[in-house]
């Protein structure tokens, strides 16, 4: 006789980082070049961000610096997107005309090479 299947629940608690409560938010912020990311309950998150809200107020916007240069120097060390697309057409693999090219596509175009 077969079993019926099993039903399983997979749950995921995120924790507050700062007393091990029931986290309802990750806060994500940047300092000197470094990104972080904090799980908070909504208390802490309220409290983080009245400690940083008069420095926030006097600082003015810069953008996303670090991954802008980042995204700059991984194009400029490998194949262009279009030489990549070129190529694997000429392999006969199907390829988007637009959008990221897949980096498994670039890892084949550079063992090719």
């Amino acid at each position: 006789m077969e079993q019926p299947p099993v039903a399983q629940r997979t749950q995921i608690v995120f924790t507050d980082d700062i007393d091990g409560s029931e986290a309802d938010s990750t806060v994500k912020f940047a300092l000197g070049g470094a990104e972080y990311e904090i799980d908070l309950n909504s208390k802490h998150a309220e409290q983080f961000r009245k400690a940083v809200s008069p420095f926030i107020e006097a600082a003015r916007k810069s953008g996303s610096t670090s991954s802008r240069r980042a995204s700059r120097t991984a194009r400029s060390s490998g194949p262009s997107p279009s030489e990549v697309r070129d190529w694997a057409k000429s392999q006969g693999i199907a390829v988007k005309d637009r959008g990221r090219v897949p980096d498994e596509l670039v890892v084949k175009f550079k063992a090719a090479q």
